[in-house]
């Protein structure tokens, strides 16, 4: 689609011109580094220390101007802009930056001059913008004209019906906009969930209450969202929903970024997605679905410190406030920082502990510091609040279940992995987990193996559960049945010091020793200092390459390796 036009100003400049070559300074090569590291503050920093040299070089001026969009910094990445098109050049990224900043200041006549003299970013975005700065200039019959040209246009149909009602409805057409939410006017538009408020605010405003309930229960049903929540009292109690989807035009230019945006996601690099969040942000600072998508696309990033600031901006009394909370948990767990994130999942607790997420959030922090005893805690918690669990909570028991196992408290455990399996019956984690389990305890191998072998079914490419169907044919003595599934493990999971060592274990069974000795050197290669010893113990290990397999299960008392398989 247009809107997927990737910005290439650099490299064409390069090519088109040797004195405008890509710089060579110091600085421009740190900065380079920075960005390929997506480190936009260290990039920004090192492109401006360049610019002091080489201020009108249009590579480090666009290239600063990407990090700066990239900090959210419309402040620095206007000027630079205005610079790109003194020079003459034309830059999308610097017209996305220059479209923003008029929307900030409401230079709406000056922006359309510039969008007649030939600024562009992509067809669907200018059609978009031109209709916005219409509306903002005052002229709402030139701007619904303009909206209707882009819903002419094969593919981006909706993206122009969307923003024409939003239109409609910041300046009070209530009707008109409830007549293309829902499709009365002949054209249906799939509706995010952000659209879906829109159209229940507007539903609202008409004095429909009734069919806003029906539409967000159609459309979310039972949801502990606060937002939702506070939505659906305030119509239940017969107030009227304020619609503040759009206030203006610039809150309309504000969701063409975001809309945009939206829909680059998973199409276009996250890099590059950003500069669209970025901007929706920077031309309007409480678009929360922006700021939220932000802070997800940083820490894809792994811009874990620039995430958390975005999750900052978040006030407590938003309804996004415990997401948001959650999402600097982590990236604080993220960036290495567990014991903070802990900390704000815990004082969330004390403020939003009523919602189910918040709960099984901190739950699954401590667990992942190995803390299952404090884990059961909000775990039960969770339970608790959601009452009747559905089929999407077999993760809360499974998640209990592994804590309760960690702990020795296995009867616990194994009730909460079947009370997981009765939730989603064929979860092929949850099948593994337990099936595995009976193998380490030699209990139920029957119906272990039984349990993995679904497992199988469900993750044929998984190769901790094939590993576990090896395991389990080798724990029923049926070790030239397990060969072909240990050695598919391994193939899966080559550098793993634990499927390494089991097929050691299954070549001595069936007599290649030399096979078995050269697996288990390389499980004892692989194991690190974060290797759990329960899972493979380094010393057992140099134990069987001393005296074999036979002798090291002899000295510890278990049973010895079955002269044939079960079947003779």
């Amino acid at each position: 689609m247009p809107f997927l036009r990737t910005i290439t100003l650099a490299a064409a400049v390069a090519a088109a011109s040797p004195a405008l070559a890509e710089p060579a300074s110091g600085s421009y090569l740190a900065a380079r580094s920075a960005m390929i590291a997506n480190d936009y503050d260290e990039a920004a920093r090192q492109f401006s220390r360049a610019l002091v040299r080489d201020s009108r070089n249009p590579v480090l001026i666009e290239s600063a101007l990407t990090a700066y969009i990239g900090l959210g910094d419309l402040e620095r990445a206007a000027p630079l802009a205005r610079r790109l098109t003194e020079l003459g050049v034309t830059s999308q990224l610097a017209s996305l930056a220059l479209a923003g900043d008029a929307a900030v200041r409401g230079n709406w006549d000056e922006l359309l001059a510039d969008l007649e003299a030939g600024m562009t970013i992509g067809p669907l975005f200018d059609g978009l913008l031109n209709a916005w700065a219409e509306l903002g200039a005052g002229r709402m019959s030139e701007a619904l004209a303009g909206f209707d040209a882009v819903s002419g246009n094969s593919g981006v149909e909706a993206f122009g019906l969307y923003h024409k009602a939003l239109a409609l409805a910041s300046v009070g057409d209530f009707e008109g906009a409830a007549t293309i939410l829902g499709g009365e006017g002949g054209s249906t538009i799939r509706l995010t969930t952000r659209g879906v408020i829109a159209y229940a605010q507007v539903l609202s405003q008409l004095e429909r209450s009734d069919e806003a309930l029906e539409l967000l229960d159609a459309s979310f049903g039972s949801t502990s969202n606060p937002q939702l929540v506070a939505m659906n009292e305030t119509l239940e109690a017969g107030e009227t929903l304020p619609f503040d989807t759009v206030r203006t035009a610039a809150d309309g230019v504000a969701e063409i970024y975001h809309s945009i945006g939206g829909a680059l996601r998973g199409e276009a690099q996250d890099a590059y997605t950003l500069l669209y969040t970025r901007m929706a942000l920077a031309v309007r600072p409480d678009h929360l679905d922006a700021l939220l998508a932000t802070a997800e696309i940083l820490e894809g990033l792994e811009q874990y410190d620039l995430a958390t600031e975005v999750y900052d901006m978040v006030p407590e009394a938003s309804p996004f406030y415990h997401s948001a909370e959650m999402g600097r948990a982590a990236a604080l767990r993220r960036s290495g920082q567990s014991d903070a994130a802990i900390e704000v999942l815990q004082q969330l607790s004390e403020s939003h502990g009523e919602l189910p997420s918040v709960q099984i959030a901190l739950g699954d922090a401590f667990r992942q510091v190995e803390n299952f005893e404090a884990s059961l805690t909000p775990y039960g918690r969770a339970l608790e609040l959601i009452e009747t669990p559905q089929e999407q909570h077999w993760i809360v028991y499974f998640a209990r279940g592994i804590s309760h196992e960690r702990l020795d408290l296995w009867d616990d455990a194994e009730a909460d992995f079947r009370a997981a399996l009765e939730l989603r019956p064929e979860q092929p984690q949850v099948l593994n987990y337990l099936g595995y389990s009976f193998l380490e305890m030699n209990e139920n191998l029957g119906e272990a193996l039984d349990l993995i072998e679904r497992a199988v079914e469900q993750r044929p490419d998984s190769g901790y559960i094939v590993d576990s169907l090896g395991w389990g044919l080798y724990r029923l003595g049926r070790y030239e049945e397990a060969v072909e599934h240990m050695e598919r493990a391994v193939e899966l999971l080559p550098v793993d010091p634990i499927v390494n060592d089991h097929l050691g274990d299954v070549y001595w069974a069936v007599g290649r020793a030399r096979e078995a000795e050269f697996q288990w050197h390389r499980a004892l290669s692989f194991i690190t200092e974060d290797t759990d010893p329960n899972d493979v113990d380094a010393e057992r290990v140099r134990r069987k390459l001393e005296v074999g397999l036979d002798v090291v299960l002899d000295e510890e008392g278990a049973p010895p390796l079955k002269v044939a398989n079960e079947d003779g």
